[in-house]
């Protein structure tokens, strides 16, 4: 069975697949995916990129889905212990999230910080099982498969159930490598879809006419989409959003720090991460799954005739100075004015 790739592994699976060349230089025009943030190493920032990207696509996806079934119906149930109901579908979904009560807002804004701590702790509440091992994930920094979220399991054996977001009935788990494989390809362009769609739609009820194809089916909005709280919207620390938020980043950060600290004491006890994420022994033999920076060079290096006639460091320079030559060409067409 394929093991789950790491980060870096999975970098240079993207990079060294035919389909995938040309979306990499739409997606990444900038270069980010070369930079090392946080002091970081460059396979921790392709991490940190990629989880992000595919997690963004989700929440996208879910959004649109969501916008698209408020503009038409809504729940029949009372929404408040006092019976108020939920705003009608009469409403646009942007005018509906207004007539939310604030305490409905943090619950759910609560909910989503709960997720995203448990994402950063790898689902792991700091205990190791019996055998000694670690029963979650290792943090998406330091070799996690992107867009992998943890299980419920350790949570649901410590303190009460919880159904896990990701295959909740363990219908998928013998899925085939080739049709999982091609799921996430799916699930990737779907996101970016999505983040692009959900957009769309907001910007179409905000500005009359920023869309030319939803012109029709618009729903005016005169509110700011960048103000989910509306008036009582600010990070100021001396407000109740500026608190939660503050509480809520601080938190996540613990979090984080505290699973990549534990990932590490395990390494320094001479544990070795391999790729399916299980851990062997030093004394047993280790694979070296980290990918330089110039793996596509070199690999382009390896199928080119040019070998003979140039050293790699000589190539490697042409090779990546026609690279940016073509994403800047790219990026300046897609945004340069459009001539009258």
């Amino acid at each position: 069975m394929k093991p789950n790739l790491p980060c870096h592994a999975n970098y240079k699976y993207l990079q060294s697949t035919p389909h995938y060349v040309s979306r990499l230089s739409n997606i990444d025009p900038i270069g980010l995916a070369d930079q090392e943030f946080w002091n970081q190493s460059q396979e921790a920032t392709i991490g940190f990129l990629r989880h992000s990207e595919i997690k963004h696509g989700l929440v996208a996806m879910a959004a649109f889905v969501g916008y698209c079934v408020q503009s038409s119906s809504t729940f029949p149930w009372p929404q408040t212990l006092a019976g108020d109901l939920h705003p009608a579908a009469s409403l646009s979904p942007e005018a509906q999230w207004d007539a939310t009560p604030l305490s409905a807002k943090f619950q759910i804004i609560l909910v989503i910080g709960l997720l995203e701590i448990w994402d950063e702790l790898g689902g792991n509440l700091g205990e190791d099982n019996a055998n000694g091992d670690c029963p979650g994930l290792d943090h998406y920094m330091k070799g996690r498969q992107p867009g992998k979220y943890p299980t419920f399991d350790q949570f649901t054996n410590s303190v009460h159930f919880v159904p896990n977001l990701y295959d909740p009935f363990g219908l998928w788990k013998n899925m085939k490598d080739k049709t999982r494989e091609r799921r996430l390809v799916a699930e990737i362009n779907n996101g970016r879809l999505a983040m692009i769609g959900i957009f769309s739609v907001l910007a179409a009820d905000s500005v009359a006419g920023s869309v030319p194809l939803l012109a029709d089916t618009a729903r005016s909005y005169d509110g700011d989409i960048m103000a989910p709280f509306g008036s009582d919207f600010s990070l100021e620390s001396n407000t109740v959003v500026g608190i939660i938020s503050t509480i809520g980043a601080t938190a996540s950060l613990v979090a984080g720090n505290k699973s990549a600290k534990r990932q590490e004491e395990k390494e320094e006890e001479g544990l070795v991460v391999s790729a399916g994420g299980a851990s062997v022994s030093a004394g047993e033999v280790e694979v070296d799954l980290s990918i330089p920076y110039d793996a596509p060079a070199r690999l382009a290096y390896e199928a080119s005739d040019d070998n003979k006639s140039l050293d790699y460091d000589e190539f490697r320079l042409n090779f990546e100075a026609e690279a940016m030559k073509v994403a800047s060409e790219k990026w300046a067409k897609m945004f340069s004015p459009v001539k009258a």
